[in-house]
C-alpha cells in the first residue's frame, strides 16, 4: 500500500530534503511508524504521548485528521497525507 506524504520544509532534515516520501500502513499511526524506520526522528516530531502534537496539522486527502479518527484514521492505497506546521501570529 503506497501512501504519499508531503513533508513541510521544517521537517525535511529528517527526509534528506525530500518534499514528499512514500510510506505504508493501514492507519495514520502505522504510517508514521513506517516512515520513522526510514526517516528516524520524524515520528517524534509529529506524535507525543500517543497523540498528534498540538502544533502539527495533518490532512488526509485535504481533511483534517483531528476531525476524523486522529492517529487511528484508516488509510487506503493511493491516499495523500499532508503535514503542516501550525502557524500563529498576528
Amino acid at each position: 500500500m503506497a501512501i504519499e506524504v508531503r513533508i513541510p520544509t521544517i521537517l525535511r532534515t529528517h527526509t534528506d530534503g525530500a518534499k514528499a516520501v512514500e510510506g505504508k500502513g493501514s492507519t495514520l499511526d502505522e504510517l508514521f511508524a513506517d516512515l520513522d524506520t526510514r526517516h528516524p526522528g520524524l515520528r517524534g516530531k509529529l506524535v507525543d504521548g500517543g497523540r498528534l502534537r498540538k502544533f502539527v496539522n495533518v490532512y488526509l486527502n485535504d481533511e483534517d485528521v483531528r476531525f476524523l479518527d486522529g492517529l487511528g484514521t484508516e488509510l487506503a492505497d493511493g491516499d495523500d497525507v499532508t503535514i503542516l506546521p501550525a502557524v500563529a501570529g498576528g
